[in-house]
């Protein structure tokens, strides 16, 4: 059922969908949910969830708006839960507060709410309408709506690249494409993934460390994710450490020695590819894991493309020529036809410093 909804519901929603986003960094595995009590065009209370296991948003806004919650409405960027778990339903307050009036962004299709949180907010007599600013709301959570109603997480490459489609020297050597801009950006979506994933080629070439450093952020911990096939992985590397949470995938049979001590090891079924990249990503949403970020070579990326797993690719391009012996952006099927071309759209594109940064998905 469509709703007409006012530019104040539009405002106040928009507001919610703001405060949702400070929570991009923390509260995986939940959902990123804001929150706005408001009297008219008066908001009167306000909150985000702020970390798994912590206040929900409504909870928080609830607190903050006191006694002025009785008659007011409540905007929030997802339905509120109805079920017991690490904390109490979000409808129960919500009741208690005396609103008289919810509108919600979104239907949670999490299957201990899915639709029960506006049920008993209706039995309770409160007026509910959903579906307002549902793109925006979408998009925000779309790592969460991911592992919920498709079983893995939204992966997402991130490569760097010259003018001339190139990310490293022929010799190997990458550091660097981009400028200190474009790097330091990398950091803020490395911290708001739940997982770094990467190829044992990667690590024996470039011994990365892949963590999430942004010191002003509070960031609850990324796994780190390696494929190797047969843990090739050198004694002394970052990625065995100990220093980040960190799981390296393996062929069944394999055994890790004393080198993995720090780490954790699993076996992957083989599939006609190499290790199973479907399997890969279900695993990791059985953890929890909402979104992954891909750090790897041409191979690996070229492989989630050429498999539909690639659900967007964040592609940073440096003013420069790295020239035809330069290895190239992805490994990918020959194509005989046009018909058969990737299509990608910008969802976003922006100068950092002398470089550029798009963001694309899959075209409709």
């Amino acid at each position: 059922m469509k709703h007409a909804f006012s530019s104040t519901d539009h405002a106040m929603m928009a507001r919610a969908l703001r405060l949702a986003e400070r929570g991009a960094y923390t509260t995986r595995p939940n959902p990123m949910v804001g929150c706005v009590i408001a009297q008219g065009e008066e908001v009167v209370g306000e909150g985000w969830h702020q970390r798994a296991g912590g206040a929900h948003a409504e909870v928080l806004a609830l607190h903050d708006a006191g006694e002025r919650a009785r008659g007011a409405t409540a905007y929030v960027t997802l339905e509120p839960c109805a079920h017991h778990g690490r904390t109490p339903p979000c409808v129960d307050a919500l009741i208690e507060s005396g609103v008289t009036r919810v509108v919600a962004a979104l239907r949670d299709p999490f299957p201990q709410v899915a639709g029960t949180g506006f049920e008993r907010l209706r039995e309770a007599g409160i007026v509910v309408e959903s579906g307002l600013m549902e793109t925006q709301a979408r998009a925000i959570n779309r790592g969460f709506l991911s592992r919920i109603e498709r079983g893995r997480p939204w992966l997402r490459i991130k490569l760097a690249m010259s003018l001339d489609g190139r990310t490293a020297l022929g010799n190997g050597e990458s550091k660097w494409i981009t400028g200190e801009a474009a790097r330091d950006d990398v950091q803020h979506w490395r911290a708001r993934a739940g997982a770094i994933l990467t190829g044992s080629g990667t690590v024996l070439a470039d011994d990365p460390r892949l963590t999430a450093r942004v010191p002003e952020a509070d960031i609850a911990p990324v796994l780190r994710v390696v494929l190797d096939r047969h843990l090739r992985t050198a004694a002394g590397m970052h990625l065995l450490d100990g220093s980040a949470p960190t799981l390296f995938f393996h062929v069944p049979g394999e055994v890790p020695d004393s080198r993995f001590s720090n780490v954790e090891c699993e076996p992957l079924p083989l599939d006609e590819n190499g290790l199973s990249l479907p399997a890969a990503l279900q695993r990791l949403g059985e953890r929890g894991i909402n979104e992954i970020q891909v750090e790897a070579g041409p191979v690996l990326c070229g492989a989630l493309f050429a498999q539909g797993l690639a659900d967007e690719l964040l592609l940073y391009i440096a003013p420069l020529l790295l020239g035809s012996e330069a290895r190239p952006l992805l490994q990918l099927p020959a194509l005989t036809d046009m018909a058969e071309r990737w299509k990608l759209h910008v969802v976003d594109e922006r100068k950092l410093g002398p470089d550029w940064r798009l963001l694309l998905r899959a075209a409709e």
